[in-house]
Protein backbone atom coordinates (compact mmCIF):
# COMPACT_ATOMS: atom_id res chain seq x y z
CA UNK A 1 0.00 0.00 0.00
CA UNK A 2 1.44 3.38 -1.04
CA UNK A 3 2.34 5.82 1.71
CA UNK A 4 0.40 9.05 2.01
CA UNK A 5 1.21 12.29 3.83
CA UNK A 6 -1.32 11.33 6.49
CA UNK A 7 0.06 7.82 7.04
CA UNK A 8 3.69 9.00 7.17
CA UNK A 9 2.85 11.76 9.63
CA UNK A 10 0.75 9.39 11.74
CA UNK A 11 3.73 7.05 12.09
CA UNK A 12 5.97 9.99 12.94
CA UNK A 13 3.52 11.06 15.66
CA UNK A 14 3.55 7.59 17.22
CA UNK A 15 7.32 7.85 17.61
CA UNK A 16 7.20 11.48 18.79
CA UNK A 17 4.48 10.76 21.35
CA UNK A 18 6.70 8.12 23.00
CA UNK A 19 9.57 10.58 23.38
CA UNK A 20 8.05 13.75 24.88
CA UNK A 21 5.67 14.54 27.71
CA UNK A 22 1.91 14.51 26.97
CA UNK A 23 1.46 18.27 27.48
CA UNK A 24 4.20 19.16 24.98
CA UNK A 25 2.78 16.66 22.48
CA UNK A 26 -0.71 18.13 22.80
CA UNK A 27 0.53 21.72 22.47
CA UNK A 28 3.08 21.39 19.68
CA UNK A 29 2.21 18.33 17.58
CA UNK A 30 -1.55 17.76 17.69
CA UNK A 31 -2.27 21.05 15.81
CA UNK A 32 0.02 20.06 12.91
CA UNK A 33 -1.67 18.83 9.73
CA UNK A 34 0.04 16.73 7.02
CA UNK A 35 -0.40 18.39 3.62
CA UNK A 36 1.59 16.65 0.90
CA UNK A 37 4.07 13.82 0.32
CA UNK A 38 6.44 13.81 -2.67
CA UNK A 39 9.07 11.05 -2.66
CA UNK A 40 11.22 11.92 0.36
CA UNK A 41 9.67 15.33 1.20
CA UNK A 42 6.78 15.73 3.65
CA UNK A 43 4.88 19.01 3.81
CA UNK A 44 3.16 19.89 7.09
CA UNK A 45 0.91 22.81 8.01
CA UNK A 46 1.53 24.77 11.24
CA UNK A 47 -0.69 27.58 12.61
CA UNK A 48 1.88 30.40 12.87
CA UNK A 49 5.47 31.41 12.29
CA UNK A 50 6.02 31.47 16.06
CA UNK A 51 4.82 27.85 16.15
CA UNK A 52 7.24 26.89 13.38
CA UNK A 53 10.15 28.68 15.06
CA UNK A 54 9.43 26.91 18.35
CA UNK A 55 9.53 23.51 16.61
CA UNK A 56 12.83 24.45 14.98
CA UNK A 57 14.32 25.59 18.28
CA UNK A 58 13.18 22.68 20.43
CA UNK A 59 12.19 19.63 18.40
CA UNK A 60 14.42 19.55 15.30
CA UNK A 61 16.29 16.44 16.51
CA UNK A 62 13.06 14.61 17.26
CA UNK A 63 11.55 15.58 13.90
CA UNK A 64 14.67 14.47 12.04
CA UNK A 65 14.74 11.09 13.76
CA UNK A 66 11.02 10.45 13.24
CA UNK A 67 11.03 11.45 9.57
CA UNK A 68 14.25 9.59 8.75
CA UNK A 69 12.68 6.40 10.14
CA UNK A 70 9.82 6.79 7.66
CA UNK A 71 11.45 8.26 4.55
CA UNK A 72 15.13 7.36 4.83
CA UNK A 73 18.31 9.39 5.09
CA UNK A 74 17.33 11.92 2.42
CA UNK A 75 14.16 12.99 4.23
CA UNK A 76 13.02 16.58 3.82
CA UNK A 77 10.47 18.55 5.84
CA UNK A 78 8.57 21.49 4.35
CA UNK A 79 6.54 23.83 6.55
CA UNK A 80 3.41 25.58 5.32
CA UNK A 81 2.43 28.33 7.75
CA UNK A 82 -1.29 28.96 7.69
CA UNK A 83 -2.61 31.60 10.06
CA UNK A 84 -6.19 30.76 10.96
CA UNK A 85 -9.07 33.21 11.30
CA UNK A 86 -8.37 33.71 14.99
CA UNK A 87 -10.04 37.10 15.17
CA UNK A 88 -13.24 38.28 13.61
CA UNK A 89 -12.54 40.01 10.31
CA UNK A 90 -9.01 38.61 9.87
CA UNK A 91 -8.07 36.90 6.62
CA UNK A 92 -6.11 33.61 6.71
CA UNK A 93 -2.47 33.95 5.70
CA UNK A 94 -0.31 31.21 4.24
CA UNK A 95 3.46 31.24 3.99
CA UNK A 96 5.49 28.38 2.59
CA UNK A 97 9.05 27.67 3.71
CA UNK A 98 10.96 26.30 0.67
CA UNK A 99 12.24 22.75 0.90
CA UNK A 100 15.75 23.89 -0.02
CA UNK A 101 15.87 25.81 3.26
CA UNK A 102 14.03 23.30 5.42
CA UNK A 103 15.73 20.04 4.46
CA UNK A 104 16.45 17.44 7.10
CA UNK A 105 19.33 15.41 5.73
CA UNK A 106 22.00 13.22 7.27
CA UNK A 107 24.76 15.43 5.89
CA UNK A 108 23.30 18.48 7.64
CA UNK A 109 24.15 19.38 11.22
CA UNK A 110 21.11 18.76 13.37
CA UNK A 111 22.31 21.26 15.98
CA UNK A 112 22.54 24.03 13.39
CA UNK A 113 20.14 23.39 10.51
CA UNK A 114 20.10 25.83 7.62
CA UNK A 115 17.78 28.70 8.55
CA UNK A 116 16.21 31.53 6.61
CA UNK A 117 13.85 32.82 9.27
CA UNK A 118 13.85 36.26 10.78
CA UNK A 119 16.04 36.56 13.89
CA UNK A 120 13.20 38.36 15.65
CA UNK A 121 11.22 36.00 17.88
CA UNK A 122 7.52 36.54 18.51
CA UNK A 123 7.55 35.86 22.25
CA UNK A 124 6.50 39.25 23.72
CA UNK A 125 8.92 38.74 26.62
CA UNK A 126 12.00 38.14 24.48
CA UNK A 127 14.56 40.93 24.34
CA UNK A 128 15.49 41.55 20.68
CA UNK A 129 18.69 39.75 19.76
CA UNK A 130 18.45 37.14 22.52
CA UNK A 131 17.65 33.71 21.14
CA UNK A 132 16.28 32.05 24.27
CA UNK A 133 12.54 31.44 23.83
CA UNK A 134 11.85 30.04 27.28
CA UNK A 135 8.71 31.58 28.75
CA UNK A 136 9.63 33.15 32.08
CA UNK A 137 6.82 33.39 34.63
CA UNK A 138 7.51 37.06 35.56
CA UNK A 139 6.58 36.04 39.13
CA UNK A 140 8.13 37.51 42.26
CA UNK A 141 9.01 34.59 44.59
CA UNK A 142 9.00 36.85 47.65
CA UNK A 143 5.26 37.38 47.11
CA UNK A 144 4.15 34.02 48.48
CA UNK A 145 1.43 32.64 50.75
CA UNK A 146 3.75 32.62 53.78
CA UNK A 147 4.11 36.40 53.59
CA UNK A 148 0.41 36.96 52.82
CA UNK A 149 -1.10 36.80 56.29
CA UNK A 150 -4.67 35.60 56.68
CA UNK A 151 -7.35 37.66 58.40
CA UNK A 152 -11.09 38.29 58.23
CA UNK A 153 -10.47 40.85 55.48
CA UNK A 154 -8.88 38.38 53.06
CA UNK A 155 -9.81 34.85 54.20
CA UNK A 156 -12.06 33.99 51.25
CA UNK A 157 -9.64 35.31 48.62
CA UNK A 158 -6.60 33.63 50.22
CA UNK A 159 -8.38 30.28 50.64
CA UNK A 160 -9.60 30.34 47.04
CA UNK A 161 -6.10 31.23 45.90
CA UNK A 162 -4.61 28.27 47.74
CA UNK A 163 -7.22 25.95 46.21
CA UNK A 164 -6.26 27.19 42.75
CA UNK A 165 -2.55 26.77 43.51
CA UNK A 166 -3.20 23.16 44.52
CA UNK A 167 -5.35 22.37 41.48
CA UNK A 168 -5.05 24.98 38.69
CA UNK A 169 -7.87 24.71 36.18
CA UNK A 170 -9.46 21.96 38.23
CA UNK A 171 -11.65 23.98 40.60
CA UNK A 172 -14.81 26.02 40.09
CA UNK A 173 -12.70 29.14 40.76
CA UNK A 174 -11.90 29.71 37.09
CA UNK A 175 -11.49 32.52 36.51
CA UNK A 176 -10.52 33.72 39.99
CA UNK A 177 -11.08 37.47 40.17
CA UNK A 178 -9.49 39.24 43.15
CA UNK A 179 -10.72 42.81 43.67
CA UNK A 180 -10.23 45.53 46.26
CA UNK A 181 -8.82 48.99 46.90
CA UNK A 182 -5.28 50.27 46.53
CA UNK A 183 -2.60 48.62 48.65
CA UNK A 184 -4.69 45.74 50.00
CA UNK A 185 -2.57 42.94 48.53
CA UNK A 186 -4.17 42.04 45.18
CA UNK A 187 -0.86 41.85 43.32
CA UNK A 188 0.80 40.02 46.22
CA UNK A 189 -1.92 37.35 46.27
CA UNK A 190 -1.88 36.96 42.47
CA UNK A 191 1.88 36.34 42.57
CA UNK A 192 1.48 33.98 45.54
CA UNK A 193 -0.96 31.83 43.58
CA UNK A 194 1.42 31.70 40.62
CA UNK A 195 4.40 30.88 42.86
CA UNK A 196 2.36 28.13 44.53
CA UNK A 197 1.42 26.62 41.18
CA UNK A 198 5.05 26.60 40.03
CA UNK A 199 6.06 24.85 43.27
CA UNK A 200 3.32 22.23 42.93
CA UNK A 201 3.51 21.82 39.14
CA UNK A 202 7.01 22.76 37.89
CA UNK A 203 6.17 21.71 34.32
CA UNK A 204 3.20 24.08 34.01
CA UNK A 205 3.71 27.42 32.30
CA UNK A 206 2.49 30.21 34.59
CA UNK A 207 2.69 33.78 33.36
CA UNK A 208 2.09 37.07 35.21
CA UNK A 209 1.40 40.21 33.19
CA UNK A 210 -0.11 43.60 33.97
CA UNK A 211 -3.07 44.62 31.83
CA UNK A 212 -1.15 47.73 30.80
CA UNK A 213 1.82 45.71 29.53
CA UNK A 214 -0.50 43.24 27.79
CA UNK A 215 -2.12 46.16 25.97
CA UNK A 216 1.24 47.61 24.94
CA UNK A 217 2.36 44.21 23.61
CA UNK A 218 -0.84 43.82 21.63
CA UNK A 219 -0.53 47.29 20.07
CA UNK A 220 3.05 46.44 19.10
CA UNK A 221 1.98 43.12 17.56
CA UNK A 222 -0.60 44.93 15.40
CA UNK A 223 2.01 47.46 14.33
CA UNK A 224 4.39 44.67 13.29
CA UNK A 225 1.61 42.62 11.69
CA UNK A 226 2.18 39.57 13.89
CA UNK A 227 -0.89 39.62 16.12
CA UNK A 228 -1.61 35.94 15.37
CA UNK A 229 1.73 35.06 16.94
CA UNK A 230 0.83 37.25 19.91
CA UNK A 231 -2.47 35.39 20.34
CA UNK A 232 -0.85 31.99 19.99
CA UNK A 233 1.79 32.86 22.58
CA UNK A 234 -0.85 33.60 25.21
CA UNK A 235 -2.94 30.58 24.23
CA UNK A 236 -0.12 28.12 25.04
CA UNK A 237 0.30 29.07 28.72
CA UNK A 238 -1.26 26.89 31.43
CA UNK A 239 -1.88 29.68 33.95
CA UNK A 240 -2.46 33.30 32.91
CA UNK A 241 -2.41 35.99 35.62
CA UNK A 242 -3.52 39.46 34.50
CA UNK A 243 -3.16 42.29 37.01
CA UNK A 244 -5.39 45.42 37.02
CA UNK A 245 -7.82 44.37 34.29
CA UNK A 246 -9.72 47.63 34.76
CA UNK A 247 -6.99 49.06 32.52
CA UNK A 248 -8.78 47.36 29.59
CA UNK A 249 -11.67 49.84 29.98
CA UNK A 250 -12.45 51.63 26.73
CA UNK A 251 -9.89 49.63 24.72
CA UNK A 252 -12.18 47.69 22.40
CA UNK A 253 -9.48 45.93 20.34
CA UNK A 254 -7.54 44.80 23.42
CA UNK A 255 -10.75 43.51 25.00
CA UNK A 256 -11.56 41.63 21.79
CA UNK A 257 -8.20 39.85 21.63
CA UNK A 258 -8.31 39.06 25.35
CA UNK A 259 -11.81 37.64 24.89
CA UNK A 260 -10.48 35.10 22.36
CA UNK A 261 -7.46 34.22 24.50
CA UNK A 262 -9.67 33.82 27.58
CA UNK A 263 -12.08 31.54 25.72
CA UNK A 264 -9.28 29.32 24.42
CA UNK A 265 -7.66 28.96 27.85
CA UNK A 266 -10.92 28.33 29.68
CA UNK A 267 -12.17 25.79 27.15
CA UNK A 268 -8.90 23.87 27.43
CA UNK A 269 -8.95 23.69 31.23
CA UNK A 270 -6.28 26.34 31.75
CA UNK A 271 -6.40 28.61 34.81
CA UNK A 272 -7.08 32.35 34.56
CA UNK A 273 -6.44 34.68 37.52
CA UNK A 274 -7.44 38.35 37.37
CA UNK A 275 -7.14 41.34 39.68
CA UNK A 276 -9.09 44.58 39.63
CA UNK A 277 -9.73 47.59 41.82
CA UNK A 278 -13.47 47.08 41.18
CA UNK A 279 -15.88 44.18 41.23
CA UNK A 280 -17.32 43.20 37.83
CA UNK A 281 -20.64 44.98 38.36
CA UNK A 282 -18.80 48.31 38.85
CA UNK A 283 -16.43 48.05 35.87
CA UNK A 284 -17.09 50.77 33.33
CA UNK A 285 -16.44 50.53 29.55
CA UNK A 286 -15.79 46.78 29.62
CA UNK A 287 -17.75 44.72 27.08
CA UNK A 288 -20.62 42.71 28.57
CA UNK A 289 -19.44 39.46 26.97
CA UNK A 290 -16.12 39.87 28.79
CA UNK A 291 -17.76 40.86 32.09
CA UNK A 292 -19.98 37.78 31.89
CA UNK A 293 -16.88 35.58 31.64
CA UNK A 294 -15.30 37.30 34.63
CA UNK A 295 -18.35 36.11 36.60
CA UNK A 296 -18.01 32.45 35.55
CA UNK A 297 -15.76 31.63 38.46
CA UNK A 298 -15.30 33.35 41.83
CA UNK A 299 -14.99 37.06 42.58
CA UNK A 300 -13.25 37.45 45.95
CA UNK A 301 -12.85 40.82 47.66
CA UNK A 302 -9.90 42.05 49.71
CA UNK A 303 -11.10 44.47 52.40
CA UNK A 304 -9.23 46.82 54.69
CA UNK A 305 -7.37 44.74 57.31
CA UNK A 306 -8.87 44.65 60.80
CA UNK A 307 -6.86 45.57 63.89
CA UNK A 308 -5.66 42.02 64.66
CA UNK A 309 -4.52 41.52 61.06
CA UNK A 310 -2.66 44.84 61.08
CA UNK A 311 -0.81 43.81 64.24
CA UNK A 312 0.10 40.47 62.65
CA UNK A 313 1.34 42.21 59.50
CA UNK A 314 3.59 44.50 61.55
CA UNK A 315 5.02 41.64 63.62
CA UNK A 316 5.61 39.53 60.53
CA UNK A 317 7.39 42.41 58.77
CA UNK A 318 9.60 43.03 61.80
CA UNK A 319 10.41 39.31 62.11
CA UNK A 320 11.40 39.07 58.43
CA UNK A 321 13.61 42.17 58.78
CA UNK A 322 15.15 40.93 62.05
CA UNK A 323 13.98 44.01 64.02
CA UNK A 324 12.59 44.13 67.56
CA UNK A 325 9.99 46.69 68.59
CA UNK A 326 8.05 47.32 71.78
CA UNK A 327 4.42 46.23 71.80
CA UNK A 328 3.16 49.75 72.54
CA UNK A 329 4.80 51.01 69.31
CA UNK A 330 3.34 48.10 67.33
CA UNK A 331 -0.13 48.86 68.65
CA UNK A 332 0.34 52.58 67.96
CA UNK A 333 1.12 51.83 64.31
CA UNK A 334 -1.84 49.45 64.03
CA UNK A 335 -4.14 52.04 65.60
CA UNK A 336 -3.12 54.89 63.32
CA UNK A 337 -2.60 53.33 59.89
CA UNK A 338 -5.81 51.51 59.07
CA UNK A 339 -6.68 51.77 55.41
CA UNK A 340 -3.79 50.32 53.50
CA UNK A 341 -1.30 47.45 53.96
CA UNK A 342 1.18 49.15 51.65
CA UNK A 343 1.09 52.30 53.81
CA UNK A 344 1.51 50.22 56.93
CA UNK A 345 4.60 48.42 55.62
CA UNK A 346 5.96 51.69 54.24
CA UNK A 347 5.69 53.34 57.64
CA UNK A 348 7.54 50.43 59.26
CA UNK A 349 10.35 50.72 56.69
CA UNK A 350 10.58 54.48 57.29
CA UNK A 351 10.68 53.97 61.04
CA UNK A 352 13.46 51.37 60.81
CA UNK A 353 15.43 53.54 58.38
CA UNK A 354 15.25 56.65 60.58
CA UNK A 355 16.32 54.66 63.60
CA UNK A 356 19.23 53.06 61.77
CA UNK A 357 20.55 56.12 59.93
CA UNK A 358 20.23 58.46 62.90
CA UNK A 359 21.42 55.81 65.37
CA UNK A 360 18.39 56.34 67.57
CA UNK A 361 16.27 53.80 69.37
CA UNK A 362 12.78 53.14 68.03
CA UNK A 363 10.60 55.02 70.51
CA UNK A 364 6.93 55.92 70.62
CA UNK A 365 7.85 59.58 69.96
CA UNK A 366 9.78 58.61 66.84
CA UNK A 367 6.84 56.46 65.76
CA UNK A 368 4.45 59.40 66.18
CA UNK A 369 6.70 61.66 64.10
CA UNK A 370 7.12 59.10 61.31
CA UNK A 371 3.42 58.21 61.18
CA UNK A 372 2.39 61.87 61.15
CA UNK A 373 4.75 62.72 58.29
CA UNK A 374 4.10 59.49 56.42
CA UNK A 375 0.33 59.71 56.50
CA UNK A 376 0.42 63.39 55.60
CA UNK A 377 2.73 62.82 52.65
CA UNK A 378 0.83 59.84 51.30
CA UNK A 379 -2.58 61.53 51.58
CA UNK A 380 -4.19 58.61 53.32
CA UNK A 381 -7.15 57.19 51.42
CA UNK A 382 -10.45 57.03 53.25
CA UNK A 383 -13.04 54.31 52.70
CA UNK A 384 -16.82 54.46 52.28
CA UNK A 385 -17.18 52.44 55.49
CA UNK A 386 -15.16 55.03 57.40
CA UNK A 387 -17.21 57.88 55.97
CA UNK A 388 -20.44 56.19 57.03
CA UNK A 389 -19.05 55.65 60.54
CA UNK A 390 -17.94 59.29 60.92
CA UNK A 391 -21.29 60.63 59.64
CA UNK A 392 -23.25 58.24 61.88
CA UNK A 393 -21.22 59.23 64.96
CA UNK A 394 -21.69 62.93 64.14
CA UNK A 395 -25.49 62.54 64.02
CA UNK A 396 -25.47 60.15 66.99
CA UNK A 397 -26.91 57.14 65.20
CA UNK A 398 -25.53 53.75 64.19
CA UNK A 399 -24.58 52.81 60.65
CA UNK A 400 -27.53 50.41 60.33
CA UNK A 401 -29.93 53.32 60.96
CA UNK A 402 -28.12 55.48 58.38
CA UNK A 403 -28.48 52.70 55.80
CA UNK A 404 -32.11 51.92 56.64
CA UNK A 405 -35.15 52.55 54.42
CA UNK A 406 -36.66 55.14 56.75
CA UNK A 407 -37.66 58.52 55.29
CA UNK A 408 -37.17 60.51 58.50
CA UNK A 409 -35.63 63.81 57.48
CA UNK A 410 -32.52 63.82 59.72
CA UNK A 411 -31.66 60.23 58.74
CA UNK A 412 -32.18 60.92 55.03
CA UNK A 413 -29.88 63.95 55.28
CA UNK A 414 -27.22 61.94 57.11
CA UNK A 415 -27.40 59.29 54.39
CA UNK A 416 -27.16 61.92 51.66
CA UNK A 417 -24.10 63.45 53.34
CA UNK A 418 -22.44 60.04 53.51
CA UNK A 419 -23.06 59.60 49.78
CA UNK A 420 -21.83 63.13 49.04
CA UNK A 421 -18.51 62.66 50.88
CA UNK A 422 -18.07 59.17 49.42
CA UNK A 423 -18.36 60.67 45.94
CA UNK A 424 -16.02 63.52 46.84
CA UNK A 425 -13.34 61.62 48.78
CA UNK A 426 -13.12 58.18 47.14
CA UNK A 427 -12.65 56.84 43.63
CA UNK A 428 -15.72 54.62 43.89
CA UNK A 429 -18.40 54.76 41.20
CA UNK A 430 -21.92 56.02 41.94
CA UNK A 431 -23.21 52.46 41.68
CA UNK A 432 -20.61 51.21 44.16
CA UNK A 433 -21.39 54.02 46.63
CA UNK A 434 -25.12 53.32 46.43
CA UNK A 435 -24.56 49.59 46.85
CA UNK A 436 -22.51 50.12 50.02
CA UNK A 437 -24.82 52.72 51.55
CA UNK A 438 -28.08 50.87 51.95
CA UNK A 439 -28.13 49.12 48.56
CA UNK A 440 -29.31 52.20 46.63
CA UNK A 441 -28.84 52.73 42.91
CA UNK A 442 -26.55 55.26 41.20
CA UNK A 443 -29.46 57.66 40.51
CA UNK A 444 -30.12 57.96 44.26
CA UNK A 445 -26.46 58.85 44.88
CA UNK A 446 -26.50 61.44 42.11
CA UNK A 447 -29.67 63.00 43.58
CA UNK A 448 -28.07 63.01 47.06
CA UNK A 449 -24.99 64.88 45.82
CA UNK A 450 -27.12 67.55 44.10
CA UNK A 451 -29.30 67.92 47.21
CA UNK A 452 -26.28 68.42 49.47
CA UNK A 453 -24.84 71.06 47.12
CA UNK A 454 -28.17 72.93 47.05
CA UNK A 455 -28.79 72.78 50.82
CA UNK A 456 -25.20 73.79 51.65
CA UNK A 457 -25.67 77.00 49.67
CA UNK A 458 -29.13 77.87 51.08
CA UNK A 459 -29.26 76.43 54.63
CA UNK A 460 -26.72 77.74 57.20
CA UNK A 461 -27.25 74.85 59.62
CA UNK A 462 -26.83 72.28 56.87
CA UNK A 463 -23.72 74.08 55.61
CA UNK A 464 -22.27 73.73 59.13
CA UNK A 465 -22.88 69.97 58.92
CA UNK A 466 -20.86 69.87 55.70
CA UNK A 467 -18.00 71.94 57.16
CA UNK A 468 -17.84 69.93 60.41
CA UNK A 469 -17.85 66.60 58.64
CA UNK A 470 -15.27 67.78 56.12
CA UNK A 471 -12.89 68.64 58.98
CA UNK A 472 -13.48 65.33 60.74
CA UNK A 473 -12.87 63.34 57.55
CA UNK A 474 -9.70 65.19 56.53
CA UNK A 475 -7.99 65.37 59.92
Amino acid sequence: MASTAASVWENCLLFIKDNINPQAYKTWFEPIKPVKLTETALSIQVPSRFFYEWLEEHYIKLLKTALTRELGEGAKLIYAIKMENTLKGMEPFTEKIPSSNRSIQSSQSVDAPVRSKSPELKNPFIIPGIRNVKIESQLNPSYNFDSFLEGDSNRLARSAGMAVANKPGGTSFNPLLIFGGVGLGKTHLAHAIGVGIKENYPDKTALYISAEKFTQQYIESVRKNNRNDFIHFYQIVDVLIVDDIQFFAGKASTQDVFFHIFNHLHQNGKQVILTSDKKPVDMQDIEQRLLSRFKWGLSAELNHPDYETRVSIIKNKLYRDGVEMDDDIIHYLADNIKTNIRELEGAIISLIAHSSFNRKDITIDLARKIVENYVKNTKREISIDQIQQVVSDYFQMDVETLQSKTRKRHIVQARQLAMYFSKKMTKASLASIGSQIGKRDHATVLHACKTVDNLASTDKQFNKYVEDLSKKLTN
